[in-house]
């Protein structure tokens, strides 16, 4: 329970308890019966009017199978991460924004807080494009929107990267396809073909030579690139399947969010289509029990299933089913250059939203040590730790002449769990070695680090003519 349920403090969780309602789709009148406390009595909760009582926070536990740490005042989760980032950039120095403030905005107004972020990237992607001439300053005009892949991985962050609507339909698609783990490919083309009259083809490189899948709707052919391997063909396989038996739940759930524009919303669909395949390569329960079972060995649990690492990886993020929850892992993915091209999380995230990943966590250096998985613990500047596995993933077979394909993924969970996971056998998790980590360099403010690309905006750099730091670019601490 949080400690601010204590006696001697009031606990004022309006904005929180209201959010939460929503996020569950739920009427006032309906969390009250829930509660059992009179829908009057809750709008003055919502309203902080009245203080959160314990016996309240233990019926929301009960009803909702909540983790009370979530309702509890956290000013480094959330969008409370994001305005600190954004609050640090050189426009808004002078004004000293103090971080009980930022708290403040982010549990009270989160809408608001939200807002913020969307202008905040809206500006830097046009600061960006500006750089390279292919747009005027930002002062010059109106700002654009958010990219459909920002704000597709927005919305589905909010949904704390579960669909229970999806997990429903995939548990019904595998119940009645029945195959074996390593049989799924066979299964999905019989039934592609007894069901839809879809044939599959496995066809060369020089076929199709800028995708790895094509359908083609008139004539009812599945086209495989031969690059694809076996995991790879078998999750286009169930995407294709997701597609034409659950088209309509996937239209409907696309435009539920409401996305800008129509491109926003095919990516979104796409997404969807994908989540969706995946649970039915790996439905729910059998995975969850598999991930516990083999203390979240990733190669076995891929063997298990016949997946691929990156597609156990990303599995394991989604496990966020009421009263069925697995370690709150996050996820990313990067090219050799730091580039992410993915990042999903169960939980809290602790990366920076608007920069790449720290060059001090061993993602980076995984591409040294192919195929191998490495451990590491890191520690954030605001004191959370976690631990974290990287290893490099090659998603289709490339021919020699052809570009490199590799890429790493990086997952990793808060330490208080790491001693559910079999890569942390062996290892003093009470008192352990931890590399300290931030954000992105322009808005890291941790001292004296050897691997600084850039000062922080947010300080004064203190270069001089008699001494040389640690740091190639020392600066002030205030």
């Amino acid at each position: 329970m949080p400690a601010a349920a204590s006696a001697d403090r009031k606990l004022f969780l309006g904005a929180r308890v209201k959010r939460l309602r929503r996020e569950l789709g739920l009427t006032q009148t309906r969390m009250a019966e829930d509660l059992g406390v009179s829908p009057s009595y809750l709008n003055l909760l919502e309203r902080n009017q009245r203080p959160v009582t314990a016996q309240v926070l233990l019926r929301l536990a009960e009803a909702y199978d909540l983790d009370l740490k979530s309702l509890s005042s956290d000013p480094d989760s959330g969008s409370a991460t994001d305005l600190t980032e954004i609050l640090s950039d050189q426009m808004f120095r002078d004004l000293g924004v103090p971080r009980h403030e930022i708290a403040e905005v982010a549990e009270s107004a989160p809408g608001v807080a939200e807002a913020i972020v969307r202008l905040y990237r809206a500006y830097l992607d046009k600061r960006r494009l500006s750089e390279f001439g292919a747009v005027g300053r930002p002062e010059e005009g109106t700002f654009e929107q958010a990219s459909p892949s920002d704000w597709v991985r927005d919305y589905i962050q909010a949904q704390k990267n579960y669909f229970g609507d999806l997990e429903e339909a995939a548990d019904l698609l595998s119940a009645d396809l029945k195959p074996e783990p390593q049989d799924f490919a066979a299964a999905a083309r019989e039934r592609l073909a007894k069901r839809h009259g879809i044939a599959v083809r496995i066809v060369p490189v020089d076929v199709l030579p800028e995708s790895v899948r094509r359908f083609d709707h008139h004539r009812k052919r599945l086209f495989l690139s031969e690059v694809l391997t076996g995991a790879g063909r078998a999750f286009s396989l169930a995407y294709q399947l997701a597609m034409l038996e659950n088209g309509e739940l996937l239209d409907g759930l696309a435009d539920r969010a409401a996305p800008p524009d129509r491109p926003t919303r095919n990516l979104l669909k796409v997404s969807l289509a994908n989540y969706l395949a995946a649970a039915v390569l790996m439905p729910y329960a059998k995975f969850a029990e598999a991930a516990e079972r083999t203390a979240y060995d990733v190669e076995l649990i891929r063997a298990r299933f016949g997946v691929s690492f990156e597609q156990a990886c990303h599995r394991l993020t989604t496990l966020a089913k009421p009263g069925a929850r697995g370690v709150p892992f996050f996820m990313v993915r990067v090219d050799s250059a730091g580039n992410i091209s993915k990042r999903f999380a169960g939980a809290a995230f602790p990366f920076s939203r608007f920069g790449g990943a720290c060059p001090r966590w061993n993602i980076h250096s995984s591409f040294r040590t192919p195929g191998r998985i490495i451990t590491q613990i890191i520690e954030t500047p605001d004191g959370q730790r976690y631990f974290t596995i990287a290893r490099t993933v090659a998603r289709v077979a490339t021919p020699y002449s052809g570009d490199e394909s590799e890429l790493a993924i990086g997952m990793g969970c808060e330490l208080k769990y790491a001693e559910r996971l079999v890569y942390s056998r062996g290892l003093d998790l009470t008192d352990p070695v931890a590399t300290g980590i931030g954000p992105a360099c322009r808005i890291c403010e941790r001292p004296a680090c050897p691997q600084r690309a850039a000062e922080p905006i947010s300080r004064t750099l203190t270069v001089d003519d008699f001494s040389k730091s640690i740091s190639p670019y020392p600066f002030a601490s205030n």
